[in-house]
């Protein structure tokens, strides 16, 4: 007599729906549940038809030219969403050892391009059978939802900080002024003074940046010029490149450039230190998944780069 085909089988709701269904939720979208999924917008839409059926009742509602998930279908597809992840965790538990593996890891797009991805040889080297798989959100306090393995997010590892996630510090975050080389050819800046006149460059992903660096430096008096915005940091990283201003950057993240040369630190004395990342694993998460390991790897890399910075 089998265990596994007993009555409780016969009341689940159609899983190809159901996943489909967690992926509309998680994206907001049934545009973007089809991209990802590889189904047309047709069949995430009769999947959800066929979900809603089954429920008796709407998950999603028009708004716009938007589907929105109901406030019901939100709290449903946590639960959907964690439950997929744990069947995950126990298919890989039972999976072959030698099998390749993804790892499926969310992070904010500064993040990822600027400190992860530079650095993600160095753990294919040392794990070759796991596949990363990179995915991104556009701000660092986006919601933690379904869908990834490991999610970065900003923020501190106490305890309570993060339910139903464990949590490990990663990278410290320490603002300081940024400029092009070209710029700092032309106008150097050696000492406060020489701040006059530049233009200042700021992100609406950080806000408040030229804020706290110009409290720090006594400067009060420069907090209300004007300064040139723009809507996420590697837009603003990349004017900054481009010699149109100075900026205020995070140093962990990028280390690697200035290294290569392509930004000087002209007051490098004058810091801001900001709350850092921490690496986000779902409760239950086998302590030999390759997730864990991942973290452990990160939090490696970002102890070795506070050494290098002390």
């Amino acid at each position: 007599m089998s265990v596994f085909l007993t009555g409780p089988m016969r009341h689940l709701p159609p899983l190809n729906a159901l996943r489909v269904f967690e992926v509309a939720a998680r994206t907001g979208s049934y545009s973007e549940a089809a991209s990802e999924l590889g189904l047309t917008h047709g069949a995430v839409s009769r999947q959800i038809a066929l979900l809603e059926s089954w429920l008796g009742q709407r998950l999603f509602h028009r708004s716009g030219r938007r589907m929105v998930a109901t406030p019901v279908a939100r709290i449903f597809a946590v639960e959907v969403s964690g439950a997929f992840e744990r069947m995950t965790t126990a298919a890989e538990a039972c999976g072959r050892p030698d099998a390749r593996r993804i790892l499926r890891v969310n992070a904010p797009v500064s993040f990822a391009m600027r400190w992860l991805i530079p650095r993600l040889a160095l753990f294919h080297d040392a794990c070759p059978s796991v596949e990363v798989v990179v995915t991104t959100v556009s701000t660092v306090h986006e919601e933690l939802r379904g869908g990834f393995d490991v999610a970065i997010r900003r923020g501190v590892a106490g305890a309570g900080a993060w339910p139903h996630h464990r949590a490990t510090h990663v990278l410290d975050d320490v603002d300081t002024v940024i400029m092009s080389p070209s710029l700092f050819a032309r106008r150097p800046i050696l000492d406060l003074a020489d701040l006059e006149g530049h233009r200042l460059l700021a992100s609406e992903t950080r806000p408040g940046d030229w804020i706290d660096w110009l409290e720090a430096a006594e400067l009060p008096h420069l907090i209300g010029r004007p300064r040139t915005l723009f809507d996420h940091f590697f837009i603003t990283r990349q004017a900054v490149l481009d010699g149109l201003g100075i900026g205020i950057g995070p140093l962990p993240m990028l280390d690697i450039d200035i290294a290569m040369g392509q930004f000087v630190t002209p007051l490098p004395q004058i810091r801001v230190h900001r709350t850092g990342y921490v690496a986000l694993l779902p409760e239950g998460t086998n302590k030999t998944a390759p997730a864990v390991h991942f973290v452990e790897w990160l939090a490696r890399e970002g102890m070795a780069g506070r050494k290098r910075t002390s």
